[in-house]
């Protein structure tokens, strides 16, 4: 059994918005493959997000509700990677706790 401070944290929410975590100790098992491969198609909607967001900004043309609409992605975006710096950040924490 994995102990509480070495649980994962999935790129994905629970019911009500609530993170949802993996106690494993098999990080290439089906779960944690899974949860990588998420978590890659998250960090690269979040690059063309970027270059999206740089055109976006750039055409005079874009109105208020393309802007709109690229803030709203945007903050889905930052939300996602935000989880996954989070999930990755504990999970040096545990495979490393002594390197300061």
């Amino acid at each position: 059994m994995t102990a509480q401070n070495e649980l994962r944290l999935l790129p994905w929410s629970g019911p009500g918005g609530k993170p949802c975590y993996l106690s494993t100790d098999d990080r290439d098992g089906y779960m944690s493959r899974l949860a990588d491969n998420i978590e890659a198609v998250q960090l690269g909607t979040a690059n063309e997000l970027l270059k999206r967001a740089a055109e976006t900004l750039g055409d005079e043309q874009a109105g208020p509700e393309d802007v709109r609409l690229l803030a709203k992605d945007l903050t889905g975006a930052l939300r996602d990677v935000l989880r996954v710096a989070t999930s990755r950040g504990h999970l040096l924490a545990v495979s490393e706790p002594h390197r300061i």
